[in-house]
C-alpha cells in the first residue's frame, strides 16, 4: 500500500475530530505462535549481526552508568543502539547505519533534529548569555505565548517533565488543603514519587480490574493515592463520593500514551470534569507528551475540556529541556502568595526560552495538520495491510501520534494493554529496527510523525509492516 492513496475514514471515537483515530478490523486470525518465536529468534540474530559498534559502547558504558545508559527506559537485552548524531528525521549510529527516527525524543524532537530556526535562535541567545537567574524579558516573552496557545492565565517554567507534574500536584494540595489525589491505573507522569504509583502493575498485584489496588514501589513514598481505571467513570465517581474531603486532584494524561495511544470514550473527560467540578476536586492533565503533539493548542482544547492545570514539557522545547505548569489565576495564586513555593536556578533560562520562541514561530496550524496528515496516511496504509492479512491488530492514532496496538479489540485502560500480544509487540518493533526504523522500546508500538518527516520516510513505515505482515502469513 502507498500513500497516495486517499484517506480511509476515521473510525473510533470522536468520529468527527481527526485528531483521534481508531481502526479494528472487520475481521483477523491467530497468528501462528511458532511462526512469531522463529521470526523473533531470527530477528535477534539479525540485531546483534549489524550492530557490534553499539555492542562495544555498551560495555564501555557499563562500567560508569547504570544499565549503560542515562535513563534506564534506553536500555533493552542484549544492548541499546548508541547514537552518535541526529539530523532532521534521520539518525547515525556509533555504526554508522541511518535510523528513520520515528521516536523523536516521545514528542521532544516535534520539529526535527536541530531544526535550523531552533538552531539558529539558541545561537543567537548565547551571543546575550546562557544563564540570569533573574526575570528577563525572553522568559516573559514566552510565557505570554504559551499563554495564547494553551489557554492559560498563569504558568511557571521548570526544566523537566517530572518538575512539571510534581508542581502541578503540589499547586493543587496547597490551593484545596488536601493531600491525597487520584490517577489512572498505568499512567505515568515522570519520577515524584505520588505519581509512582500503579505505573506499569503486575496485574496479580493489583486487585480487581474495576477496582484497582495501588501498587506502591519500595522506594516511593507516595502518601495517599487512589487509583482508578481509564475510562470508567463509575469508579472514579465512587471514589470521590467516599474520599472527597482529603483528596486534591485528579491526575491524569487526556489520551494515555504511556501503553501505547489509549483514547478516551465518547463523553469520558467531560464526565471527570464533571465529577472532579461536584466534589470540589481539581482536574489536572498530563500533557507532557501530547502537548503540541495533539494538536497546535493541546489536547486539552481539541478534546474540548478544560483542566484547572496543565503540565507541559517535550514538545515546547525543541529538544532543550523546557517544562511548565499553569492553569487558572485562582489556582495559580498560590504560587504568587507563597502558599506553594516553586524555586529552580535554570527555570526560563534564555538558551531554553530561544527555543521555545522558535518552537512557537514553527508550530503553526498548518505546519501541525500536514504533519498529522501525513500521520493519517500512514494509518489508513498500515490499516490496508491489517485488514489484507487478517491481522489480530489494529491502528490507533492521536494528532501526529500512532500505533499499532496487537489486539484484535480495542484497549480502553491498562488491563486491556496487558492483554494484548507482547510477543507479536516485540517482534513488530524488532522488525522496524532491524530495517532502519527507530520506534521507542517497551512494547508499545509508537511512533511520531515530526515537522522533519516525509511522505517517503513513512512510506519505509508501512513498506515494513507489510514485510511482516507477510512473513507472519508464509
Amino acid at each position: 500500500m502507498t500513500l497516495d492513496a486517499p484517506i480511509a475514514p476515521a473510525a473510533g471515537w470522536p468520529a468527527h475530530d481527526p485528531a483521534t483515530r481508531r481502526t479494528i478490523p472487520a475481521s483477523s486470525r491467530p497468528l501462528d505462535p511458532g511462526r512469531v518465536e522463529a521470526l523473533t529468534e531470527q530477528e535477534w540474530a539479525r540485531f546483534s549481526a549489524q550492530h557490534p559498534g553499539s555492542a562495544a559502547h555498551h560495555e564501555r558504558a557499563l562500567g560508569s552508568l547504570p544499565l549503560g545508559v542515562t535513563s534506564s527506559f534506553q536500555h533493552w537485552e542484549p544492548h541499546p543502539i548508541a547514537i552518535q548524531a541526529a539530523r532532521g528525521a534521520w539518525l547515525t549510529d556509533v555504526d554508522g547505519r541511518q535510523l528513520l527516527d520515528l521516536s523523536m525524543g516521545f514528542g521532544a524532537m516535534l520539529v526535527g533534529h536541530l531544526n535550523p530556526a531552533v538552531v539558529a535562535a539558541v545561537q543567537e541567545a548565547m551571543d546575550v548569555g546562557t544563564l540570569f537567574v533573574t526575570p528577563s524579558p525572553q522568559a516573559t516573552d514566552v510565557a505570554e505565548r504559551f499563554k495564547r496557545r494553551f489557554g492559560l492565565d498563569q504558568l511557571r517554567f521548570t526544566n523537566s517533565g517530572t518538575e512539571a507534574t510534581m508542581y502541578a500536584v503540589r499547586t493543587a494540595r496547597a490551593y484545596t488543603q488536601r493531600h491525597a489525589i487520584i490517577k489512572i491505573e498505568g499512567g505515568y507522569h515522570g519520577g515524584y514519587d505520588a505519581l509512582s504509583v500503579s505505573v506499569k502493575p503486575d496485574p496479580a498485584e493489583a486487585g480487581p480490574e474495576d477496582a484497582p489496588t495501588p501498587v506502591v514501589p519500595f522506594d516511593v513514598e507516595a502518601g495517599t493515592v487512589h487509583v482508578v481505571p481509564y475510562n470508567d467513570l463509575d469508579r472514579l465517581e465512587a471514589i470521590l463520593a467516599e474520599h472527597a474531603a482529603e483528596i486534591a486532584a485528579v491526575v491524569m494524561e487526556p489520551v494515555l500514551e504511556n501503553i501505547s495511544i489509549v483514547l478516551p470514550d465518547e463523553g469520558y473527560l467531560a464526565g471527570v470534569r464533571a465529577a472532579c467540578d461536584r466534589h470540589g476536586v481539581l482536574l489536572v492533565f498530563d500533557e507532557v507528551k501530547t502537548g503540541l503533539t495533539a494538536g497546535h493548542a493541546g489536547a486539552s482544547q481539541r478534546l474540548g475540556v478544560r483542566p484547572d492545570l496543565i503540565a507541559l514539557a517535550k514538545s515546547v522545547g525543541g529538544g532543550l529541556p523546557l517544562a511548565a505548569f499553569g492553569g487558572s489565576a485562582e489556582v495559580m495564586a498560590v504560587v504568587g502568595d507563597n502558599r506553594m513555593w516553586h524555586f529552580g536556578t535554570y527555570n526560563g533560562n534564555p538558551l531554553v526560552m530561544a527555543a521555545a520562541a522558535a518552537v512557537d514561530e514553527i508550530c503553526t496550524e498548518e505546519a501541525l495538520a500536514a504533519a498529522e496528515h501525513l500521520n493519517n496516511e500512514a494509518l489508513a496504509a498500515i490499516d490496508e495491510v491489517i485488514a489484507a492479512h487478517e491481522l489480530p491488530a489494529h491502528t490507533v492514532g492521536f494528532g501526529v501520534k500512532g500505533a499499532v496496538t496487537w489486539s484484535p479489540t480495542p484497549v480502553r485502560n491498562y488491563r486491556d494493554y496487558k492483554r494484548t500480544d507482547f510477543v507479536a509487540a516485540e517482534l513488530s518493533w524488532l522488525w522496524g529496527v532491524n530495517r532502519g526504523i527507530l520506534t521507542p522500546p517497551g512494547l508499545d508500538e509508537q511512533w511520531l510523525v515530526s515537522l522533519a518527516h516525509t511522505q517517503a520516510d513513512m512510506q519505509l513505515l508501512v513498506d515494513a509492516f507489510a514485510e511482516l505482515a507477510a512473513a507472519l502469513r508464509a
